[in-house]
């Protein structure tokens, strides 16, 4: 039997010390959760995910972040991954905060930057503006509404108008007891910048563990965002997430994903260009093996005139895993002179792993620039040899060919830690 109840709901809001209008919300998404069935196969979105071997009746909420203080920590938490160094750092353990520190140079400009729990406590009226209202919904779904109901831990960034944040922004979340429910609300007011690093990560386990997360990413009229969310989970997790990012008027967002682990993971990721001179980019990276299922849903909504959208997913494969990819690009009537731009492309290094790649657009204007791309294929045997006729083993050329794969992509990535990071990771996968 789940443990998902309303007597958790009241609990978990209890042990936060909560305000009554989050409880309210909390009971308000756990109405939507009890009445909103669990996905099938018949549901258009999830007919390439099947969640038959989940078991349901084993998860639960975290209710007070049990663990989180004794737990050993891997040393790559933290590490530097910008030229500069970064002005505020967080670590929280399954939602509890173990490390922070804000510069003093950051809270001179008004950047607001803690974790949520502390946002709601001392922040309240953004909080409520912003939270689950114009980025994710309650609404979209079963796991958005669970999300809602059993959010815990997660981080609030909050940059004030005409405010450029003066050193990037770091925040990690390691998971030790396999519940977590996080959640990343980034505002950025009017004519603000930012720079932000979002990871999230824990080690293999044997029972199955579950992410039910949110991010929302808020971009102002003039404002400018670069976001880069780095997922490693162990390969027992099972990961649902819904991202949402919303752009102003002559507003920039630089969305970069990168996901390593899980051993099911299904990702909602949409980009929504609100105002004319709107830009959009979202950059996305994966590598799976063993059995991992990796299912990404994108949109690229163009709700306005004169807004770019660029969407560049690539992903390697090897063993028995699957990649699932459904991409679609929107234009509402009324909005013309766009310029929208997707590709997934994939490369099997395995013939016993399989991706599916599903462009779409769904356009209502006539006067639009929208093109779109993807691609299966394996590694050219003839470019293998050929580094191997040079005197390079065979496990070196692969590690080249995969390098030169990922290149385009990477040199999208604006930090070289960033990228170092990531790379690594694939190199590890490989074997």
């Amino acid at each position: 039997m789940s443990t998902f109840t309303k007597e958790a709901v009241k609990k978990l809001s209890a042990s936060l010390n909560e305000p009554e209008w989050m409880l309210e919300f909390r009971l308000k998404a756990f109405e939507i959760y009890e009445n909103t069935p669990m996905p099938t196969l018949k549901d258009e979105a999830w007919r390439r995910t099947n969640l038959r071997t989940l078991q349901w009746e084993q998860m639960g909420p975290s209710i007070n972040g049990d663990a989180a203080t004794d737990a050993e920590l891997p040393s790559f938490l933290g590490e530097q991954l910008t030229t500069d160094k970064a002005g505020g750092n967080m670590l929280q353990v399954d939602g509890v905060v173990r490390q922070f520190e804000l510069s003093d140079e950051l809270k001179a400009q008004g950047v607001i930057f803690c974790d949520m729990h502390t946002a709601v406590s001392q922040h309240p009226d953004l909080v409520k503006k912003y939270f689950m209202t114009q980025g994710v919904q309650v609404t979209e779904g079963k796991f958005a509404a669970l999300h809602g109901a059993f959010w815990r831990g997660g981080t609030f960034l909050y940059v004030p108008r005409n405010v450029q944040a003066a050193a990037p922004l770091h925040s990690v979340l390691w998971s030790v007891n396999g519940r977590t429910f996080t959640h990343t609300l980034v505002v950025l007011d009017e004519s603000a910048e930012a720079i932000f690093m979002d990871e999230y990560a824990s080690a293999d386990g044997d029972g199955q563990s579950l992410h039910n997360g949110v991010i929302e990413l808020i971009v102002g009229d003039n404002a400018n965002l670069i976001y880069a969310g780095l997922q490693d989970f162990g390969q027992n997790m099972w990961q649902f997430n819904h991202e949402r990012g919303r752009v102003g008027r002559d507003g920039k967002l630089d969305w970069v994903t990168s996901i390593m682990g899980t051993r099911l993971t299904k990702a909602f990721q949409t980009m929504e260009l609100d105002q004319p001179g709107g830009w959009g980019r979202m950059s996305g990276i994966f590598f799976t093996n063993g059995r991992q299922h990796l299912d990404m849903d994108t949109q690229q909504n163009h709700n306005a005139a004169d807004t770019t959208s660029d969407l560049l997913y690539k992903g390697a494969l090897r063993e028995q895993s699957r990649v699932v990819w459904q991409g679609m690009i929107k234009a509402l009537p009324g909005s013309q002179r766009i310029d929208g731009f997707q590709a997934n492309r994939n490369l099997m290094l395995d013939e016993t792993a399989r991706a599916d790649s599903i462009p779409g657009l769904e356009i209502e204007a006539d006067d639009v620039r929208c093109t779109h791309a993807s691609a299966v294929g394996k590694l050219d045997e003839e470019e293998l040899f050929y580094l191997m006729s040079r005197g390079i083993p065979r496990n070196i050329a692969v590690e080249m060919s995969v390098q030169g794969f990922f290149d385009p992509l990477m040199r999208r990535i604006p930090f070289e830690g960033i990228r170092t990071r990531i790379f690594d990771r694939i190199v590890e996968k490989i074997g």
